[in-house]
């Protein structure tokens, strides 16, 4: 049995059916991780959502910053994005039911056999394994409850940019959200910055891509995490595992596989960007 994490797919169907020839996928045997951000940008966002959807207990599905936006446009708190190409998941019969079990999924998992942590975006330095895992379950409390509208209400916004225990109730959730789903750059003391998000050489004064300060997690602990496609699946670090390596862009598509951390990728032959 072997485990892979597949970096943001972006509703790019076609080269995640061909990764997983790639990799002989074998769903009796087989476990599939994906780093968040299923659907938006690409041309399949509806039918990748189906796909994943129907893969069940063999997949196992991290919340990206994309994937909340689509849930708060379903709810009625957002507009469509003139990039978004997610309109055919609004219009689908099976909207409610596909909204349903998005809701339903995590915002970070941790395997302690294997000892990998996965998020879509990394883990602040300031964090621990255990805050991780508590922070990221009080999201997505929120977000399986009666009351996830009001949260879907406020979740836009680059403030709170720094983590202190003393946030509370929306404030607290927004920027747990942030650090899972849009960190990059973070300063010494954690302090966000949200605006930048080209390569790791473009941090302002002051700030550095959250992989380059030290880590509260456990020795041995590896971090695998998708979102920042600017990376080109690269880090200066052997135990942190950038996945995006831009397939809706014209780039590949990446798995890492977890028992020998070997990495199989496919290329996206069309930049749906300039399409």
């Amino acid at each position: 049995m072997s485990t892979y994490v597949i970096g943001d797919l972006q509703g790019c169907l076609a080269p995640l059916i061909q990764l997983l020839e790639e990799i002989s996928y074998q769903p009796e045997q087989d476990k599939l991780w994906f780093a968040g951000d299923l659907i938006n940008r690409g041309p399949e966002s509806l039918e990748t959502l189906r796909f994943v959807k129907s893969l069940g207990n063999n997949a196992k599905v991290i919340l990206g910053n994309h994937d909340l936006h689509l849930l708060a446009v379903s709810y009625g708190h957002s507009a469509l994005k003139r990039a978004d190409t997610f309109s055919d998941i609004l219009t689908a019969s099976d909207r409610d039911d596909l909204m349903n079990w998005l809701r339903q999924q995590s915002l970070c998992h941790y395997d302690a056999q294997l000892n990998v942590i996965m998020t879509h975006a990394g883990i602040p330095p300031c964090w621990n394994l255990q805050q991780t895992q508590s922070l990221a379950k009080e999201v997505e409390n929120k977000l399986r409850s009666d009351s996830a509208d009001e949260f879907f209400a406020v979740m836009y916004g680059n403030k709170p940019n720094q983590w202190t225990e003393e946030l509370t109730g929306l404030d607290r959730l927004r920027a747990i959200t942030n650090y899972l789903t849009r960190m990059r750059f973070c300063d010494a003391n954690s302090k966000l910055d949200l605006k930048s998000k080209e390569g790791p050489n473009t941090a302002q004064k002051g700030y550095a891509p959250w992989f380059n300060y030290p880590t509260q997690l456990p020795d041995g602990c590896h971090i695998a995490f998708g979102h920042w496609a600017a990376l080109e699946g690269s880090s200066p670090h052997k135990h942190i595992h950038a996945l995006d390596t831009g397939c809706v862009w014209g780039g590949s598509l990446t798995a890492l596989r977890l028992e020998d951390k070997k990495r199989f990728s496919t290329p996206c032959s069309i930049n749906w960007k300039n399409s």
